[in-house]
């Protein structure tokens, strides 16, 4: 450590003049090595990220209607506020956050505290199937969901005609539209939710559960006094992560229904899709993609600042 700090402080010590030492010179010919290993990781970055992220940026400003990009400044952004699918998408996804994000973590922790207590018998074996959905190819899953959920022959319209009740048109009505992709993304992202809160829930010191029991604290009062509170980080950042991810839904919606019927499940991702690849209207695209940045990170911040309050 002597030795490092003696090259750090030669490496710092000038020559009258201005000039650099020659502990100086040699300090900065060992840190090329370590430049030369982050230059292609570095070159990556800006290829894959840097590059495309100012193009899009760039390209917003212009519409490219017809093959030909035309600068029309701010346009394309004034034009999201008098675009009534943008406002529907938008509606989609509040829905989601409002309804889906909330069901699927209280599951998510009904389930993690569940399978985290002693008295559960194959614990292994009810964690790895409910996480399973999580590792599920998106589209063989949405797929699957759509098969059961037809509205001829269809397995859910089977088990309800067990029960006597009428089938249900489940992706050509607009209210069970949601309600289908509401169930189909709570059902695959669920258990990957519950392995994370799970991890949390065996990182609280058993210190903490055994001063509850001495202060004759029941199960609920234990829940609500120790875990919850334990498990604030862990809450924080599977609701975080969850609304970003109900911001960027599209591969559900887009297999089950295809936004459809009369846009009733269209969200932005999906509308981006559709104006860039199927209107070929990509500045507009662009545009719908810079909103959704901004909006992600202005939820995202709230929801730190909000979260991480203590009551």
């Amino acid at each position: 450590m002597t030795a490092s700090l003696t090259v750090r402080e030669r490496g710092t010590r000038r020559a009258p003049g201005g000039t650099r030492t020659a502990g100086a010179r040699l300090a900065g010919r060992r840190q090329r090595p370590g430049l030369w290993f982050a230059l292609p990781a570095a070159a990556l970055l800006l290829i894959f990220f840097a590059y495309p992220l100012a193009t899009s940026l760039l390209q917003s400003f212009f519409s490219t209607k017809g093959g030909e990009s035309t600068f029309v400044g701010l346009d394309q952004y004034a034009r999201l506020f008098r675009d009534p699918l943008v406002l529907k998408s938008l509606g989609t996804a509040l829905l989601i956050l409002v309804v889906q994000v909330p069901i699927m973590i209280a599951l998510a922790v009904g389930l993690a505290y569940i399978l985290n207590q002693a008295w559960v018998r194959f614990r292994s074996g009810f964690r790895l199937i409910i996480f399973l959905p999580a590792i599920t190819t998106l589209v063989a899953y949405s797929v699957v969901f759509r098969v059961m959920m037809t509205t001829d022959g269809g397995a859910l319209n089977q088990i309800l005609g067990v029960f006597g009740a009428g089938p249900i048109d489940w992706l050509n009505n607009e209210w069970w539209a949601r309600v289908a992709v509401i169930a189909s993304i709570t059902w695959r992202w669920t258990g990957y939710n519950m392995v994370i809160i799970l991890a949390g829930l065996q990182a609280i010191p058993a210190e903490l559960y055994e001063a509850a029991r001495i202060d004759g604290a029941g199960r609920w009062q234990t829940f609500w006094h120790i875990v919850v509170p334990q498990l604030r980080p862990v809450l924080i950042f599977t609701i975080v992560t969850s609304t970003i991810g109900a911001l960027q839904l599209f591969d559900e919606n887009f297999i089950l229904t295809g936004g459809g019927p009369n846009n009733a499940t269209l969200t932005p991702v999906l509308y981006l899709y559709k104006v860039g690849f199927q209107q070929f209207d990509f500045g507009y695209a662009d545009a719908i993609a810079w909103m959704l940045v901004v909006l992600t990170a202005i939820i995202a911040v709230i929801q730190f600042r909000v979260l991480r309050e203590k009551p």
